[in-house]
């Protein structure tokens, strides 16, 4: 697959395409490919090997900050997703492909899904579709730094069906007034759009109380939480209280969510 690369000449475009609902053309093929989606046997033969941390979360929970501040430590590389959807203005500064994400077109991605070329993709708020290819996620075989990334709750269920191994960490605000200003804070989001990523929220939720493999992170100082995620990734059994607290507050949560929503 061709990268999609947005460079200076393209920057009118790109600045008007932040601006804009992003809005699946092809959503049907992507439906039917991810429907029995299967990765390449060869890529499925490698996933053992492959030392990784997979933050999952809400929208706002933190990941892609948590995930920064890890891999200034040298000891972590960002597994860059692709997706499909347009770059966006962060604090002012366009996204840059190849950083953030790596921004492809709607056929570059079907493409790499027929070639069992991803790990595992989801569709996002029929908006966009975002997912992990194996080839950024096995990375240089001399890079021992220990991959990272964060991923969807049906990227996680893809995953569990070719490997136990991986590191799965819940990342979850410290409570639901400081994570919906955190919220209106990532720009002027409609309402629609709010009650769409709390709907999302709402079952991603759900998912990590009904699997036993996650370790749940409480994001309510950033470095602390990436504290805590680096003892996880470096082998220390995770705490049972603290592991409880987040159960219990991820049952707190769900409440907000639904009175919210009603």
């Amino acid at each position: 697959m061709s990268f999609l690369y947005y460079n200076h000449t393209m920057k009118d475009k790109v600045v008007k395409a932040t601006v804009c609902i992003n809005k699946l053309e092809k959503i049907d093929q992507f439906r039917r490919l991810l429907a029995d989606y299967r990765p390449s046997q060869a890529n499925i033969d490698r996933l053992d090997d492959v030392d990784a941390v997979f933050l999952v979360g809400p929208s706002a929970s933190g990941r892609n900050t948590l995930i920064n501040i890890l891999v200034q430590t040298g000891r972590y590389r960002f597994v860059v997703s692709d997706t499909t959807r347009h770059p966006r203005e962060n604090n002012g500064v366009l996204e840059t492909n190849g950083v953030e994400y790596w921004f492809r077109s709607e056929d570059e991605f079907l493409d790499g899904l027929s070639k069992g070329g991803y790990l595992e993709a989801a569709i996002i708020h029929n908006q966009q579709v975002s997912g992990i290819s194996f080839a950024e996620l096995f990375g240089d075989a001399d890079d021992k730094r220990r991959a990272i990334d964060e991923i969807e709750v049906g990227g996680v269920d893809s995953i569990r069906k070719y490997t136990d191994g991986g590191l799965f960490i819940f990342l979850l605000p410290p409570s639901f007034e400081i994570w919906m200003q955190r919220l209106k804070d990532r720009g002027n989001l409609e309402q629609s759009e709010i009650r769409r990523r709390l709907e999302s929220a709402l079952t991603e939720i759900q998912h990590a109380l009904q699997h036993d493999f996650y370790h749940f992170v409480i994001n309510n100082e950033i470095h602390e939480a990436a504290n805590a995620v680096d003892e996880l990734a470096s082998g220390r059994l995770p705490d049972a209280t603290k592991q409880a607290y987040g159960k219990s507050h991820s049952l707190a949560l769900i409440v907000q969510i639904e009175q919210y929503l009603a």
